[in-house]
């Protein structure tokens, strides 16, 4: 087991003592109060792709080179890190405030790049309140989370990318369409009709190619998957890790383990397979009866990206809008008044009976 290291010590203001928060869109520490802003120092070489077998074999799924400090939510389980010192959080997804008195100390895998956020809390603000904006029968609560800067949460979360030679051979058939005329008896008469048949080949041979960057979220839950609409990022744009990036956001700690991730980065590895075989038989269709799948130099990273999240209940359901903290992609689910739709039907009723009343 690797020795365990302390993560850095919070950076304070040169200037005025403040602690210094993460600028995003920059490579920045800005001081809220003062205005003092610094250059965070960025790595020499790029960040590295980790040995898989190493881990998962020797070190193990549980290995990891950093402890972190984490409070974890009683109500939703999300486990869940914070660089500054605070006096009151609330849980990012379902709200439930975080007490912290109650946090613990775990061990987790280094994060070896993350995409720095690029929206700030403002912007992301704005665009939520746009969306707020264009919904009809939205009920006022609804409205009201949209003013309220404070329900709103820069998070960053934790996600496996894996990384692999393929090399898949296969036995299968290959499909071409070919058609014939027929004379069919309808209630009219008879008359010619095209019918679509297959001709079957055999099919056999090789694929091969790198596959890069299969990306595993690492902290799946039911109740708190980050929805697919805002879950893409432009992974080019990742950076060497620097805690001094986490300052003024939270931190979630992965729930899937190495291990859990690579399994599920394989299936993933599998359909891409299936689709280079598929276009290497070639034809209109085709059919896989078999094939043997090789993955060798597999390399895992663990890396964080950039999610603004707000959660809010109505009628004792729990709603959640996402942003991309790097595209500004939103994503949301949104609660119906139903005062405002009943009162809407009502008028549109008194003016049906009122039109109906004066054309008589």
């Amino acid at each position: 087991m690797e020795e365990t290291q302390k993560s850095e010590f919070k950076k304070a203001c040169a200037n005025c003592g403040a602690e210094l928060k993460f600028k995003p869109g920059s490579h920045q520490l800005k001081c809220e109060y003062c205005g003092y802003e610094e250059f965070i120092e960025q790595a020499k070489s790029s960040f590295e792709e980790l040995e898989l077998q190493h881990y998962l074999k020797v070190v193990g799924e549980n290995a990891y080179t950093e402890t972190i400090e984490l409070l974890h939510c009683k109500n939703c389980g999300a486990n869940q890190h914070v660089e500054e010192n605070y006096k009151s959080l609330d849980c990012v997804y379902c709200g439930e405030p975080l007490i912290r008195e109650d946090i613990e100390k775990e061990g987790w895998i280094l994060p070896g790049a993350l995409v720095p956020f690029q929206l700030d809390a403002i912007k992301a603000q704005n665009i939520f309140k746009k969306w707020v904006g264009s919904l009809w029968f939205a009920p006022n609560k609804l409205k009201r989370a949209a003013l309220n800067p404070e329900g709103l949460h820069g998070l960053y979360v934790p996600y496996w990318t894996f990384d692999a030679d393929l090399f898949a051979s296969y036995q299968g058939q290959r499909g071409d369409y070919y058609y014939e005329t027929r004379r069919i008896r309808t209630k009219n008469g008879t008359r010619t009709q095209k019918v679509r048949k297959t001709r079957w080949s055999h099919a056999s041979g090789n694929v091969k190619g790198f596959v890069d960057d299969i990306l595993i979220n690492a902290s799946q839950k039911k109740r708190r998957d980050i929805p697919s609409k805002i879950a893409f990022w432009n992974l080019k744009e990742l950076t060497t890790f620097n805690s001094k990036y986490l300052s003024g956001f939270v931190t979630e700690k992965y729930t899937v383990s190495l291990k859990q991730g690579h399994h599920q980065s394989f299936q993933k590895a599998k359909d891409i397979a299936y689709s280079w075989i598929r276009r290497d038989i070639g034809g209109d269709t085709q059919r896989i009866h078999h094939a043997d799948i090789k993955l060798s130099e597999e390399t895992f990273k663990h890396i964080l990206l950039p999610v603004y999240i707000s959660s809010y209940r109505y009628n004792g359901k729990e709603y959640h809008f996402y942003v991309n903290g790097q595209s500004g992609v939103l994503s949301g689910t949104r609660p119906y008044s139903f005062w405002k739709i009943f009162f809407l039907v009502l008028f549109i009723l008194v003016i049906i009976a009122i039109i109906a009343i004066f054309a008589q």
